[in-house]
């Protein structure tokens, strides 16, 4: 293991001198040279690789190689500054005039207006600051509104690629479900600039995940000041949810500062039904769960700059959560002429504590004028959960007589994850192309335990056949290589390769198993454009991905939900591997069509099985099919008036799956239909209106057959107080249309139909307040660790 990670950080060289030039000018208002200007270059991909900010008499020298660029240049009361350029030699721009803006806004905001969307070579930009319906919200909810994504049952997706990965300012943070959420829920909407939705990530980011990948980059500005952001908002559905944000930043010479505190609390209503179709009679469960929402997270994130070209940093994370819950539940039971015969009435409440630690620390330096760079990310993550249940469930006869008592016990669990990583990146510009390349090693640690008590006596009795422990370890190591191109103004390629080599072993004490899975395996990934004139742009991409299986799904202790269904892990599952492809135009950047095919081989998934002998049901996990999904997308961006901007998009999704394990079921394939359409009207300088649709057609993909869903929203905004006071309602999913229903699937001969409803229907009254003296400039930074962190729960 020793030799192995040498060999990964020997294969970091710093080499290769390339000439370079200089590239100067000044900037200045009408009257004055302006000091503290933000300049920034991008490449021709839009990435930006160089800044700085001007001097006191306004003046800023950057070394380039040469090509094409683009530069920018921002400053606190002035409108944005944008100009392509080629640099063959050194080059003097000359003065730089910034036009004053006609208002003195000290909140940070785009001063000149964006296109909701924009599409460029490798990835669709989405803009927020258009938005009705996210302000007041937070991160999650502004993922949830961007073109082609849904999030819905704890999951990113990005239609039809499955589960997606998430960024902030390219840096992974990869956390999953409720994790993932709360992290995102503690980001303030206000305070992103944009989300970047990329369909095939490069090399230089973990392999896991079969979706793309969602990078938020946050709002930024000027040095020397600092600004303060609180936003309030109240949530009602059938319960109500109040939550409060507070991100504070602090900029001045070379350190920055940023803070936040983050709670929430209230409750929130979880619907359930779930219909099993027997040969003696139909079994039909409905269950109403109160999930207690109760929140409280925080930051800390501290950067220094040693120098121009050495920046070291500090960051911290804490989150904790309280998600109890009380659960009625209850199971009719039919009999063939669809009469009542019996039911089961299950009372429950579930004690649950949640929390996890994040520290990260971070270096970053240039180490010449030719724009190499190396960073370097140590991290330690530790997650820890406590379940206590308690549950009654008793006999019933048809006309409502007590029998006896089902099932009555305790169920105790914890679970403890510890994770250490350590990377490196570097990126390596040549004179012929761009070279990025780096390595992570990462060591993992999870111990869980649960204990079940009998207390149908009312004396509690230990359960062994119940109880267990389960013990894993995950080591990774990776490193990757990626080469960009730019052969002429019309084409650009880039190549790259991500090596990943994995141990696991798990091992049961109740069970006295271990399991022990070693593997290696590559991940290439290949981008191809060309624009063949100003309105019409190709592009082709390819990338191969892989997707772990999560840390519970592997532990094989059985959990019983009630007397007649339990659910088990499967320490043998796989990893699935998927190899994407997808082929796109963009006409007048304006209207994008894409074509996407995915091909999935050892897919995982939950299967519902039911026995008719027994009429029990078990949840498992299986390594059970292979298959194709596969789509056609378009996208449309208009403005009807000069009040009236529309976003549009309408994607034709199928699926052909086979089954590889006989699971005595008959794979589905069919059509989707998905259609969304955001509309934003102004109706007047400081007031907004936005009516949102969106609609998905029934469709069926391998084992499932799942029922239509569509949401309408209505959303309103007013400014206030030259824009430092922000008031929004929005009533989403008016018609409580948007949740799961007529989930069908048929194992063993036995219909089963599931639906689930998570209280999408609420109004949000929200206010945001910003104060300060300028725009700030803080650097958002994720943690190195956050693939582990993705599979924590």
């Amino acid at each position: 293991m020793k030799k192995a990670n040498l060999l990964i950080f020997l294969l970091l060289p710093l080499f290769c001198l390339a000439q370079s030039f200089k590239l100067k000018g000044k900037i200045a208002s009408e009257t004055t040279p302006l000091e503290w200007a933000d300049v920034s270059i991008s490449n021709s991909e839009g990435k930006i690789i160089d800044g700085t900010t001007s001097k006191q008499d306004g003046s800023f020298e950057i070394n380039l190689k040469n090509g094409s660029y683009k530069i920018a240049i921002s400053l606190s009361e002035f409108a944005d500054y944008e100009k392509e350029f080629k640099i063959e030699n050194d080059t003097d721009l000359g003065t730089i005039i910034l036009k004053q803006n006609t208002t003195n806004l000290s909140e940070v905001v785009i001063q000149t207006k964006k296109k909701t969307i924009e599409q460029k070579t490798d990835r669709l930009v989405y803009n927020l600051e258009n938005n009705v319906t996210t302000v007041g919200g937070d991160a999650l909810s502004a993922i949830n509104t961007a073109p082609g994504v849904v999030v819905q049952n704890n999951a990113i997706n990005i239609l039809g690629k499955g589960t997606s990965r998430v960024m902030i300012d390219g840096r992974m943070i990869e956390l999953t479900g409720e994790e993932l959420n709360n992290f995102l829920k503690s980001i303030s909407a206000s305070d992103i600039k944009n989300i970047e939705i990329i369909s095939n990530p490069p090399s230089k980011y973990e392999a896991e995940g079969t979706g793309g990948l969602i990078n938020i980059i946050m709002k930024k500005g000027a040095r020397d000041s600092w600004k303060n952001t609180t936003t309030v908002s109240y949530d009602q559905s059938k319960y109500g949810i109040f939550t409060l944000r507070n991100n504070f930043f602090y900029n001045k010479n070379k350190f920055r500062l940023s803070a936040s505190v983050n709670g929430k609390t209230g409750y929130r209503n979880i619907d359930e039904a779930l219909d099993m179709y027997f040969v003696e009679g139909p079994s039909k469960m409905n269950a109403r769960t109160k999930l207690n929402e109760q929140n409280l997270s925080g930051k800390l994130a501290l950067d220094y700059d040693f120098s121009e070209k050495t920046t070291i940093g500090f960051q911290f994370l804490k989150d904790k959560s309280n998600p109890d819950f009380d659960s009625d539940i209850r199971i009719n039971k039919y009999n063939t002429q669809n009469e009542l015969e019996s039911y089961i009435v299950n009372e429950s409440f579930l004690d649950k504590k949640t929390g996890n630690q994040t520290y990260n620390l971070h270096l970053i330096t240039k180490l010449d004028s030719l724009n190499r760079k190396l960073s370097f990310d140590a991290d330690y993550f530790t997650y820890n959960s406590k379940f206590d249940r308690n549950f009654i469930a008793n006999n019933y006869t048809s006309d409502g007589t007590f029998v006896d008592v089902n099932q009555s016990g305790r169920n105790i669990s914890n679970q403890n994850i510890d994770n250490l990583s350590f990377k490196a990146d570097m990126e390596h510009p040549f004179q012929a192309l761009n070279l990025s390349y780096g390595a992570k090693v990462s060591f993992t640690k999870s111990n869980s335990d649960a204990v079940f008590f009998n207390t149908i006596t009312g004396t509690p009795e230990l359960d062994t056949n119940q109880s267990n422990q389960f013990k894993y370890t995950e080591n990774n190591q990776a490193i990757y290589i990626s080469a960009a191109k730019k052969i002429n103004e019309k084409w650009n390629f880039q190549a790259g390769l991500r090596l990943e080599n994995t141990q696991t072993n798990g091992f049961s004490k109740n069970m006295n198993q271990e399991t022990i899975n070693n593997y290696f395996k590559l991940f290439p990934t290949f981008y191809a454009s060309y624009d063949k004139n100003e309105n019409n742009s190709f592009s082709l991409n390819y990338g191969r991905r892989i997707r772990r299986p999560s840390f519970s799904l592997l532990n094989p202790f059985r959990i019983y939900i009630s007397s007649n269904s339990y659910s088990e892990g499967n320490p043998f599952l796989k990893p699935s591997f998927s190899d994407n492809f997808e082929f796109s135009h963009s006409y007048k950047k304006i209207l994008r069509t894409s074509f996407f095919l995915n091909s999935i081989t050892d897919g995982y998934g939950v299967i519902f099985t039911a026995n008719p002998e027994t009429m029990t049901q078990v949840i498992t996990r299986e390594n059970y099919f292979k298959g194709l999904n596969f789509g056609i997308g378009e996208t449309y961006s208009v403005n009807f008036a000069d009040w009236w901007e529309s976003e549009n998009s309408l994607c034709f999704l199928g699926s052909k799956i086979k089954f590889i394990k006989d699971i005595n079921a008959t794979p589905a394939n069919g059509l989707q239909v998905d259609f969304s359409t955001n509309n934003t009207f102004s109706l007047g300088k400081a007031s907004k209106l936005q009516i949102d649709f969106n609609y998905t057609t029934p469709y069926k993909s391998g084992l499932y057959d799942t029922g239509y869903t569509s949401s309408l929203n209505i959303g309103f905004k007013q400014d206030l107080l030259n824009k430092t006071m922000q008031i929004a309602f929005l009533v989403n999913d008016i018609f409580n249309t948007s949740y799961l229903k007529n989930d069908v699937s048929i194992v063993n001969g036995v219909k089963q139909v599931y639906s689930q409803n998570e209280s999408n229907r609420f109004v949000r009254l929200s206010v945001v307040y910003n104060f300060g003296n300028k725009k700030i400039n803080v650097k958002e930074r994720a943690f190195g660790n956050q693939d582990e962190k993705k599979r924590a729960n």
